[in-house]
């Protein structure tokens, strides 16, 4: 793949998409080799190379930053805690698998309550098996959930601190993946990754026909 010719709705539409629910690199690979792009094409094509190979480290890195920066301050803690869940809610795959991972809890104990908790059933269309089905999460939109979990870390987030220093720590945060994006030479395992997840794509696309 050409990652000069990605645009950021596009990458944005494919972090959205595939799966989080992969480890994270090992940190040996993660703190690797690091060269200066050559030119601003090569950089914009590593940035956007990076930051979909390494998508689950900078997600525990940013949340890392939080902890740390509010490591006296609880509330703070569990805010970072909230406001991660409510992004990674955003991920298809996650909350698929967080709805799943919830419902087969629930059934151990209730499996009444269990079967009102799966997502409604629709039927598919042949006319439109290419549009994106809408996930439900504990058998509510996810928006919901996003919303519910944003305005609770909002409001702990500002009950335990300023505005100041949670703005300082996400620049922080931010930063240190740019810089981590920029300066890391793509490896072979992030090429052929790249290469699965192309290939993952067409045979969904295909198999949707």
């Amino acid at each position: 793949m050409d990652w000069g010719n990605v645009t950021t709705e596009d990458l944005i539409d494919a972090l959205r998409e595939v799966d989080w629910s992969s480890p994270p690199r090992p940190v040996s690979e993660f703190f690797s080799r690091f060269t200066l792009p050559r030119s601003y094409s090569k950089w914009n094509s590593r940035l956007k190379c990076n930051l979909y190979y390494y998508r689950t480290n900078y997600f525990l890195l940013i949340i890392f930053v939080l902890g740390l920066g509010f490591l006296r301050k609880p509330l703070a803690i569990i805010a970072a805690f909230l406001t991660g869940l409510s992004i990674a809610f955003l991920n298809d795959s996650f909350a698929v698998c967080f709805n799943e991972k919830v419902t087969r809890t629930v059934r151990q104990f209730s499996p009444h309550l269990a079967a009102k908790l799966r997502p409604p059933i629709t039927p598919v269309l042949r006319a439109r098996s290419s549009a994106k089905r809408a996930i439900h999460i504990c058998g509510c939109r996810r928006w919901v959930f996003v919303l519910i979990f944003s305005a609770a870390s909002c409001i702990l987030w500002l009950t335990s601190c300023n505005l100041l220093t949670i703005l300082w720590t996400l620049v922080i945060g931010l930063l240190a993946i740019l810089l981590h994006a920029s300066f890391r030479t793509p490896n072979l395992k992030a090429r052929l990754n790249t290469f699965r997840e192309e290939f993952r794509a067409v045979w969904r696309n295909y198999s949707e026909l």
